[in-house]
């Protein structure tokens, strides 16, 4: 579904009208509505979130709140997909723009996966190969992986799932994004020259000999975050040199190097409750989406917070979802009306279901 073009009345709005009637909006739809907000999101859009967290725990949240009526995901679609999946069919979950994608999650397409594995079992036996998704996918991919025996993961709980597969098949299949599936093997003691092999969706065999399919354990899919990309060793370097007691933390979606170069690594919560718990005066360079960091370091003046890329590094997708789009959806459900639903077909989120109830029962 392809996003509709706000009424100019609303896009004319100034910030403080923009509010009132969000406010008012809010009011009339009372315990009807839950907004749920990621990390990610402005600030703007934050402060009206009822739940703020990371994708797969606001679709928790949505799904242990079966009073509600309306769900709105101020996050991506792949967010308020699981959303879909994770409550009853009866429940309504919106994304306040529908131009809100994400690009790594759009790096694996279902017809480019369906047919690796089919070029796949060519080379070797897929019965003995688990695949595994990123909650960063569409539902039609954790679909696909949920009818081949695989789970989903997030990025605190991919070690343990990882694991299960790995103790599970000889080989594991891991999309869309490279740098979670490497950084989490090598975290397991994978070698990535000697075990791993990078699978290209654009050429045959991904890119790969049958020798080498045969030979590696991990398939990496070619994909990635393009905001966690940006943060580089020589980011990490200046950092120290200017801030000789810095601790450097990064999300696992940047690339082996800064993973290694950093203090340490983990989820978005993991990165947030490290920070938080940190005594008083500690110094932190963090190598993650520049809303989250800038809402850190205005959260916790005691601390000095920063974020590693100098240069502004918000996430595009994420950035869609502005106010005048949550106002739209808002005062839509006021009237009534129902806009940018977003709703699984019952086929694929029955399968999706499998691979996300998989990784629940991982952890």
């Amino acid at each position: 579904m392809l996003q509709k073009p706000l009424p100019q009345e609303i896009v004319q709005l100034s910030p403080e009208e923009t509010d009132a009637r969000i406010a008012t909006a809010r009011r009339c739809l009372g315990e009807d509505l839950i907004i749920l907000g990621h990390h990610y999101q402005r600030d703007e859009i934050i402060k009206w979130a009822d739940f703020r967290g990371d994708s797969l725990l606001l679709s928790q949240i949505a799904g242990k709140h079966p009073e509600a009526k309306y769900f709105i995901f101020c996050g991506v679609h792949f967010m308020a997909e699981s959303a879909d999946i994770l409550t009853r069919p009866d429940q309504i979950v919106i994304l306040p723009n529908m131009n809100a994608g994400c690009s790594m999650a759009d790096m694996a397409n279902i017809g480019q996966v369906e047919r690796a594995w089919e070029q796949l079992s060519t080379i070797t036996d897929t019965g003995r190969i688990v695949p595994i998704t990123y909650v960063n996918s569409t539902a039609a991919i954790k679909a696909f992986v949920g009818r081949h025996g695989g789970a989903s993961c997030t990025s605190s709980n991919a070690r343990k799932v990882v694991q299960w597969a790995l103790e599970k098949g000889d080989k594991l299949f891991f999309l869309p994004d490279q740098h979670l599936g490497r950084n989490t093997c090598v975290a397991l003691g994978l070698d990535p020259e000697k075990e791993m092999l990078l699978w290209d969706p654009t050429k045959p065999l991904g890119g790969n000999s049958p020798e080498d399919i045969r030979a590696k354990r991990v398939y990496l899919w070619k994909g990635h975050c393009s905001v966690h990309m940006r943060f580089t060793v020589e980011q990490i370097r200046q950092a120290r040199q200017e801030y000789p007691n810095v601790n450097v933390i990064v999300h696992p979606e940047c690339t082996l190097d800064v993973v290694q170069a950093a203090d340490a690594y983990g989820s978005t919560e993991f990165i947030i409750k490290t920070i938080r718990e940190a005594p008083a005066g500690s110094v932190w360079a963090v190598g993650t989406e520049i809303n989250l960091v800038k809402r850190l370091a205005d959260e916790m003046p005691d601390k000095t917070i920063f974020c590693l890329d100098p240069i502004v590094c918000p996430c595009s997708t994420m950035y869609r979802i502005h106010p005048h789009y949550l106002l739209w959806a808002m005062e839509s459900l006021v009237r009534g009306e129902v806009v940018n639903r977003v709703q699984v077909p019952p086929e694929i989120a029955k399968e999706a279901r499998l691979a996300l109830d998989r990784m629940l029962a991982i952890v």
